[in-house]
Formats: structure tokens, C-alpha cells, sequence
């Protein structure tokens, strides 16, 4: 993509208005906790204080917006601590040029290094920086700057006291996550009847699993029917796919496929009910033809085999999910754990005990392993599975400062994207303040501010905010400015005028980032006026320092970037790699049915999980960036990625019919899952030397597999995987 059209598609993307779903109760609370505090600031210690404090309260309201999982009520005081040190440290330093230079370079590229932690983190560091910015031109003395802090530090805690005091929705992020999950697989089976190899996007899966781990307080509270049915879909998947697949299950066409088709259509809709039962806390409730469908007696005549069998595990597990999906009334949901936006955070789900998950019933369906399905055998359970008792932890935010340490030190290396971004983003932010000290607007603090809050570690987001900053800032403080200097509101009225932009920015933050600097820019300006400062300053000034700031972000990424596209072949190795190793963790359960469960199953689908989203993140990003392909072109990549989707499929139908525990064993998997383990490394190991890998070894092994092993599904299966790594050639001998 040329320069040109990058900068083209990134302006319209940060200049996009969307349709999103409002949630102006939640906006109304966070805005009435920044009236409270500039209320009673204003009447006890005047303007200035109530300045600062009302940057504290915006900031932490702010960061319960965020997409985390963690409460909203720790957010809200981490956001408004931090932001108190900040500023009271750059209090501190704000009147010798140098010592400040180096607390800003210092403060920004912790910001910068603060991204490796989540996005959260980033926001929530990028803003202190930005708001300190600001807050330090209010304070006349190191006692007042203490009171200011103070004051700052006290917003956040009225933000996280109403968080708790006035809950909306509680767990509501947790339920919209597994009901996400449960709803993909329902739209899952639905594309199956039509296209019985449909893809799937395991995201959803993964957010609801993000959304498991609970700290002890929110294991206690959090709502029964929150624990199981997370687990269930993970199972579910496989059996779907296993059952609609012409190369494992029936034949493409005929009375089997027609049988096929009316479970698969019944299971979606099963799952779409058990999906809107989570959601909204409410009975479920069946459709009678679906459960009619599911009932029908005569399947055991229709299908046969490994396909019967794998009906009867998906109607044993579709039953699971229905009774885990009832709603209970013996656990209390907690306050302050709740949805904060239209797809931001809330706190979690999990599977952990006194919640009835599945692995505590007996008599439902067969024993599985961490992923899988079994081989449909519709036998007792020996016992609960060990993976599904006890919750998934989350550590404290006290136990979470050395973790998030380590991470920010382990960026710090050559290569590192996040490191690049702390570089540049310290630099751009310190050049921006000292312009806007030599220019001679004043307030130059406009520029720097504008410079570390569009910054981000990819080229897209960073461009698009940029342009998005100057458009919201030029309407935002033209509006403002004008009603300023045509009403002259007083400080009360200003004080007001201030908590309704912000609320303005609440209600609208999710529809674009444009729409929210408008309110931004709004609210900065009526604030300083209410104690008189900043009014001098023209719009003029204003959006000149900001256009300088934004201007000054995208030259830093420019001079000095991180580029996606040269490390997608990198990516896509790691695909390979992680794709590969799952695979033959599948396989060697075959070998050795008996052994100690699958977690070793589990945790290698995570990781190939986990590597494709981040080779899927990479495409979009490099699909953005003014750069050459450098040896993957857009038809390569489309055409790899497509062949590995297809070898996480195969492996899943191998995981979809895993032996029992007392099953013999089948000594040739052993080869096989070592030729797929070894074979992937060289092939991953060729990609990322820019050759096209070659399966020599891994195409022996499957001819040898094919005389010694008599099952027919897992020949096909084997085959497979074979022929998706072939196609992951052909499509690298095209780049």
C-alpha cells in the first residue's frame, strides 16, 4: 500500500462515526461522579481544587470503561493513584526545566513499556501522562500540590464507591461473554448444514475463557450458572464438526446427511436458548421442534457407527449445557461486578466449585478429555474430570505488580515492538512539550498531551487517532471557546457545562474516537475556564498546538516504526509450530490412551489458539501499512493461512473421537505424532528463511500409517493433515 492511500484509509478510519449500543445510565453514574466531586471541590477549597480532583474522578470513570476483566471498582482507584503520584510528582519537578524533562521522559516511557501488560494498562498509563501534563499548571506550592493529588486520588474513590453503591447489570460482561460463546457455536452448527467444513473463529471461545479467571472474592459471589457451560462449548466444537464432515462422518448426501442436518439444525438452536438464558439471568426455554428433533428415536437407525455415536455425545452435552445455563439462586452476585459499556469489561466466569459445573454430574455423558468429545460412547463418568474443579485464578492487583514487571522487562529487548513504541513515544512527547514552550501560544501543554494520547504501538491506530485528535479538538474547542466568549459563564456554570461534555464522552466514546475527542476537547476547555485559566488562549492556538502534537506522532512513527508486515512470516511460523504441536499431542493420546488425562492437549490448542489470533491481528495491521510485502504477498498469506485453518481442523476431528482411558493402545500414533511435531518445526523453521517446506518424512510416516492402522476416520484424518500442509506449500511457492 502506498503512502498515500495508508494515509487516506487511516484518516477515514479515525474519522468514522459508528452505530454502537449506548448505555447512558452507565454514563449518567460515571458523570454523577464527577459532579459530586467538582460539586463539593468547588464549595470547600475552590476552582483550582476542584480542577484537579475533576480530572481525577473523568480519568477513573474513564478507565471503567475499559475492556478488562478486572473489577471496575479496582480500575477506578488504580487510575486515580496513579494519576495523583503522577502529578504530584510532576508537581515536584515542574519548576526546573531539566529535572521535569527527565520525569516526563521517565513517566512517558514506563507509559510506552506499560502496553505490554494490555491495553488497559496502556490507556490507563498514557493518560495519567497526558492529564499530568495539565494538572501541574494548577498548584502554587508543594503543600497545595499535595491537596491536589489528594483531591485527584479522592475523585477515584467516589467513582469506585458508586461503581459499588449503584451496580447496573451485575456480571454482565461475563454473561454477554459465555453467551458470545455459546452463540458462536450455535451459528457454528447452523453453517455446518450447509457447508460441512465450514471454518470457525475460536475468539469468542477465547474471550470466555478470559473471562473465567476469577479472584477469591469473585469465585465467592459471582452467579451459578456462570460455570459451566464455557467448558461445555469447548466440547461441543469438535463433536459438531466431527459429525458433519463427509471425510469422518456421513456421506455428502442421502437420509444420513438429511439426519445430520436436522440435529445440527436443532443443536443451534438449543445453543442460541441457552445462550439468551445466560445473557439476560432467565429461565431457559427449548423450542419444541429442536427438542422433538433431538428426541427423535429412530437416529440409531439412520446414522451408524462413529456418527451415531457422535449424535448421541452432542444431545448428552447439549443437555449439559441447558441445565448449567438455569439460573440459580443460591449465589449472590457481587455489586461491583458488572458490564461497563457496550463491550467493555466486567469482571469473570468461572468453573470453580459450589456452582454445579459439569464436571460435578454423574450419568450425563461420557468421560472426556480437557477438549475433546470422547468417541460419543454415551457411558457414566468415572468420576469428575480434574480440569473442570476449581477456578481459573486471577491474581490481585498487589500480586499483579511483579507479573506485570516481569512483562515490561522482558520488552525490553531488541526486536521488541512495545520498546520501539516507549522510544518513540517518550521522544515525540518530550520534542512536543518543549515547542509548545518556545511557540508563543502558551499553554503549551496542548501539543505533548495531544502527541501521548494518539500514540500507540501500531501504525494504523496511531495515524487514525491523529487525524481524529485535530477533527474532534478544532469542533470541540470552537464550540467551547464560543460559548465561553458569548455566555461568560461563572464558575458554577462552567463547572457544569464541563460534567455534561463528560457525560457527552461517556455516552459516545464507543461510536468513534473523533465523536469523543468533540466532548474531550469541550470539557478541558470548560474546566480551565472555571477558575479562569486557559481563557485567553484563541482556538487558533488551541488547535495549532494540537495539530503540532498530532503532526509530531505520526513523523515519530515514520522516522521510527514498527511494521507488522515484515514479521508475519515470523507469525505464521509460529502458527505452524504451535498448529503442529497440537496436532501430535492429539495423535500421542492414541498411543497412549491411559495416561494421565490431556492437559497437554489443552494447553497446545491454546497455544495454536492463541498464535492464530495473533497471525490474524498481524494480517489486519500489515494490510494498513505503507510498506512492501517483503515476501509474504496478500495472496500468499490469504492462501497459508487458509491451509493451516484446515490442519487445525483435521487435528480437532482426530481430538473429536480421543479414545477412552481403557482403550487399547495405538502403538503407530507414537510415529506419527513425532513426524507431525518435527515436520512442522522444519516447516516453520523454512518459512520463516523465506523457503517453501517440504513434507518428505511426514508423507512416509502417513503412507505407513495407512497399511498399519485399520481405522478408516483416522486414516482420512492423517491424510488430512498431510494435504493441508501441501497446500501451505503451494501457497508459499507463490509469494
Amino acid at each position: 500500500m502506498s503512502w498515500l492511500r495508508a494515509l487516506r484509509e487511516t484518516a477515514r478510519s479515525g474519522l468514522t462515526v459508528e452505530r454502537r449500543r449506548l448505555a447512558p445510565v452507565i454514563a449518567a453514574r460515571g458523570a454523577l461522579g464527577l459532579a459530586l466531586v467538582v460539586g463539593f471541590s468547588l464549595a470547600v477549597f475552590g476552582p483550582a481544587v476542584a480542577a484537579s480532583s475533576a480530572f481525577g474522578a473523568f480519568q477513573a470513570a474513564i478507565a471503567t470503561f475499559q475492556r478488562s476483566w478486572r473489577p471496575r471498582p479496582t480500575l477506578a482507584l488504580a487510575s486515580g493513584g496513579s494519576l495523583a503520584v503522577s502529578t504530584f510528582l510532576g508537581y515536584l519537578t515542574g519548576s526546573h526545566l531539566l529535572l521535569f524533562l527527565a520525569l516526563l521522559l521517565l513517566w512517558t516511557f514506563l507509559s510506552g513499556l506499560a502496553w505490554a501488560a494490555g491495553p488497559t494498562a496502556g490507556i490507563i498509563a498514557s493518560s495519567n501522562v497526558a492529564i499530568m501534563l495539565v494538572t501541574i499548571t494548577l498548584p502554587t506550592s508543594v503543600a497545595t500540590a499535595a491537596g491536589h493529588a489528594v483531591m485527584i486520588f479522592a475523585g477515584g474513590v467516589v467513582q469506585a464507591a458508586l461503581v459499588v453503591l449503584l451496580p447496573v447489570r451485575p456480571w454482565g460482561a461475563q454473561r454477554d461473554a459465555l453467551a458470545d460463546a455459546l452463540a458462536a457455536e450455535a451459528d457454528y452448527a447452523r453453517r455446518l448444514r450447509h457447508d460441512p467444513v465450514a471454518p470457525f473463529d475460536p475468539v469468542p471461545l477465547m474471550t470466555a475463557r478470559s473471562a473465567a479467571a476469577v479472584t477469591p472474592r469473585q469465585a465467592r459471589r459471582r452467579p451459578a450458572e456462570l460455570h459451566g457451560p464455557r467448558r461445555l462449548a469447548e466440547r461441543i466444537r469438535p463433536v459438531l464438526a466431527s459429525l458433519a464432515d463427509p471425510a469422518v462422518g456421513v456421506p455428502a448426501e442421502g437420509p444420513q446427511r438429511d439426519r445430520v442436518r436436522e440435529l445440527l439444525a436443532a443443536a443451534g438452536e438449543v445453543l442460541d436458548a441457552a445462550a439468551h438464558a445466560i445473557r439476560h439471568g432467565e429461565p431457559v426455554r427449548l423450542p419444541p421442534a429442536a427438542v422433538a428433533a433431538l428426541r427423535t428415536p429412530d437416529t440409531g437407525t439412520i446414522l451408524t457407527d462413529r456418527a451415531h455415536r457422535a449424535a448421541l455425545r452432542l444431545i448428552a452435552l447439549l443437555g449439559d449445557v441447558v441445565e448449567t445455563a438455569e439460573p440459580r439462586t443460591e449465589t449472590s452476585p457481587g455489586g461491583a461486578d458488572e458490564e461497563t459499556g457496550p463491550g467493555g469489561g466486567g469482571e469473570d466466569e468461572g468453573t470453580g466449585p459450589g456452582g454445579g459445573g459439569e464436571g460435578e454430574r454423574k450419568g450425563r455423558s461420557a468421560e472426556g478429555t480437557g477438549t475433546g468429545a470422547g468417541d460419543g460412547r454415551a457411558e457414566p463418568r468415572r468420576g469428575p474430570d480434574p480440569s473442570l474443579l476449581g477456578p481459573r485464578t486471577r491474581p490481585t492487583l498487589l500480586r499483579l505488580a511483579p507479573v506485570v514487571l516481569a512483562k515490561m522487562r522482558a520488552e525490553v529487548r531488541p526486536g521488541s515492538a512495545i520498546l520501539r513504541h516507549a522510544l518513540r513515544v517518550s521522544g515525540v512527547t518530550a520534542a512536543g512539550y518543549l515547542l509548545g514552550l518556545a511557540l508563543p501560544f502558551g499553554h503549551g501543554y496542548w501539543a505533548p498531551m495531544t502527541s501521548v494520547m494518539v500514540m500507540r504501538p501500531d501504525f494504523s491506530q496511531t495515524y487514525a487517532r491523529s487525524v481524529a485528535r485535530f477533527g474532534g479538538t478544532l469542533v470541540g474547542v470552537a464550540l467551547a471557546t464560543a460559548v465561553v466568549r458569548t455566555a461568560h459563564p461563572g464558575t458554577y456554570l462552567s463547572a457544569g457545562l464541563a460534567v455534561l461534555c463528560a457525560f457527552g464522552m461517556y455516552l459516545l466514546m464507543r461510536t468513534g474516537y473523533a465523536v469523543s475527542q468533540v466532548c474531550v476537547a469541550a470539557y478541558v476547555v470548560f474546566l480551565l475556564g472555571m477558575e479562569g485559566s486557559g481563557v485567553g488562549q484563541t482556538v487558533r492556538d488551541r488547535v495549532l498546538l494540537t495539530l503540532l502534537g498530532g503532526l509530531l506522532a505520526m513523523l515519530g512513527y515514520a522516522l521510527y516504526p514498527a511494521w507488522e508486515t515484515p514479521r508475519l512470516r515470523g507469525r505464521l511460523a509460529d502458527w505452524l509450530t504451535t498448529s503442529g504441536r497440537y496436532a501430535a499431542s492429539v495423535a500421542a493420546r492414541y498411543a497412549d490412551p491411559a495416561g494421565p488425562g490431556s492437559p497437554d492437549v489443552r494447553e497446545a490448542l491454546l497455544s495454536a489458539r492463541a498464535a492464530r489470533v495473533a497471525w490474524h491481528d498481524a494480517l489486519g495491521l500489515a494490510g494498513h501499512e505503507p510498506v512492501r510485502h517483503r515476501g509474504l504477498s496478500h495472496a500468499a498469506a490469504e492462501g497459508a493461512g487458509h491451509a493451516l485453518a484446515e490442519f487445525g481442523r483435521a487435528a480437532m476431528l482426530l481430538e473429536a473421537h480421543l479414545p477412552e482411558r481403557g482403550a487399547p493402545p495405538l502403538p503407530a500414533a507414537a510415529g506419527l505424532a513425532e513426524a507431525l511435531r518435527k515436520a512442522t518445526e522444519r516447516g516453520a523453521k523454512a518459512v520463516r528463511e523465506r523457503k517453501v517446506p517440504v513434507w518428505d518424512d511426514l508423507r512416509e510416516t502417513v503412507a505407513a500409517w495407512d497399511t498399519e492402522v485399520a481405522d478408516p476416520l483416522l486414516r482420512k484424518a492423517a491424510r488430512l493433515l498431510l494435504a493441508a500442509l501441501d497446500e501451505l506449500s503451494t501457497a508459499l511457492a507463490d509469494a
